[in-house]
């Protein structure tokens, strides 16, 4: 695969972005022309020129609107608002997350709006009771009022909504699917705009999610299922070894121990400090280190935000109870589809791991490098991972 950047994580993005041209959420010259102005390792330019690419389209979906052109008004939104979440994504090293985060959901809103102008799918914004508040949401499906199978996307933990787009409701609602993703505690506007953190029992989201889209007459009850991704592929077991009213589910990939991938990281010494409890001295030495590595000082803060802590020691203590235990797998009753795509960097080998947890309930999806569509959510292959995601969901809960 051709390396544009030297930074796994800014290659990875790319990658991303690519792939989401298959559900036209950005198109291939404008990756490739944005790239060629980035230098390797320059987060500030990073910032700067998939924001100057989402600025250009924003303006281009204005002179449309303009003019009646309301697809084009629409599609240049949808890209302008990937192409900002690109430029959220290193945003932490320039101090300007929050207002670079507000342009792509702003973006994505006029998408909304023009997309529900033209009427070939409706979007509703929902909100969903969360305790003692509520939770900011989308609804996809095709026009009509009939009772439908529906879909709740769940995220990852830095997914932006643009990925439930290329992720589902791009495609699945032309299958006679409802998709909704909801913004979850820790995620996009949760966290933004509410400050609502991270949390393991994802129970509490999907639970109410339900029940509010079974008082709804377009929703048959009887068939929802849940597609969660990235940490996701945690979120979902979790929920599923609580709430039973889903048909089937499905994993991108599957995720039996979040903190592995934070805990894999860390040197034997620090790892030594992070067992015996030893807090201020955990988060000094991890201090002293980053002021080596500005580059990872901006990727931790990042990761640790939405767990809504701002120490070290709390960040990685934190990811220790999202984990799976063998009591929730037994409890998981509806059949589910685990992904496994080869390179997996994030947790590898627990896709697998899941799928033994799980015994005959559920299938493993092998994705290959040889097919294009290895790596992390199979970002270069979005077309071929929809496919066998929604044909796997059409075989077990029938239109």
């Amino acid at each position: 695969m051709t390396a544009f950047f030297k930074n796994p994580s800014a290659q990875y993005s790319v990658e991303n972005a690519l792939g989401q041209t298959y559900s036209q959420a950005t198109d291939a010259g404008e990756i490739l022309s944005t790239i060629a102005r980035i230098p390797n390792g320059d987060s500030a330019a990073w910032v700067r020129e998939w924001t100057a690419t989402a600025d250009r389209l924003a303006r281009l979906a204005d002179a449309a609107a303009s003019t009646g052109h309301l697809r084009s008004a629409a599609a240049r939104w949808l890209r302008a608002s990937s192409y900002y979440a690109q430029a959220a994504e290193q945003a932490d090293a320039t101090g300007t997350f929050d207002q670079v985060w507000e342009r792509h959901r702003d973006a994505w809103d006029h998408f909304v709006d023009r997309a529900n102008a033209i009427g070939d799918i409706v979007i509703e914004r929902i909100t969903v009771p969360f305790e003692d508040t509520t939770l900011p949401g989308y609804l996809f499906r095709t026009p009509g009022e009939e009772p439908r199978r529906t879909l709740i996307h769940v995220n990852g933990s830095d997914g932006s909504v643009i990925g439930a787009w290329a992720g589902c409701a791009a495609a699945a609602p032309a299958r006679g699917w409802t998709v909704v993703t909801v913004d979850g505690p820790g995620q996009n506007a949760a966290l933004v705009r509410q400050g609502i953190p991270f949390r393991p029992d994802w129970e509490a989201v999907l639970t109410p999610l339900i029940d509010l889209l079974r008082t709804r007459s377009d929703v048959d009850p009887d068939r929802i299922a849940v597609l969660g991704v990235s940490q996701g592929g945690f979120w979902v077991p979790r929920a599923l070894a609580h709430e039973h009213r889903v048909a089937a589910a499905v994993v991108d990939p599957g995720v039996v121990d979040v903190s592995t991938v934070m805990l894999g990281e860390l040197p034997q010494f620090l790892r030594r400090l992070l067992d015996n409890g030893e807090r201020k001295k955990f988060d000094k030495d991890m201090e002293w280190g980053l002021t080596l590595s500005p580059g990872l000082r901006a990727t931790l803060a990042r990761r640790m935000r939405p767990y809504g802590v701002t120490s070290y020691y709390d960040f990685f203590t934190a990811a220790l109870a999202y984990r799976l235990t063998d009591d929730e797998l037994a409890a998981i009753r509806c059949p589910m589809l685990v992904t496994d795509p080869e390179h997996e960097q994030f947790w590898p080998g627990q896709s697998a791991q899941l799928v033994e947890g799980l015994g005959g309930s559920a299938t493993l999806q092998p994705f290959t490098a040889a097919e294009g569509a290895d790596s992390h959510c199979e970002p270069l292959a979005q077309g071929l991972r929809g496919e066998r995601v929604l044909d796997w969901l059409d075989e077990h809960v029938p239109a």
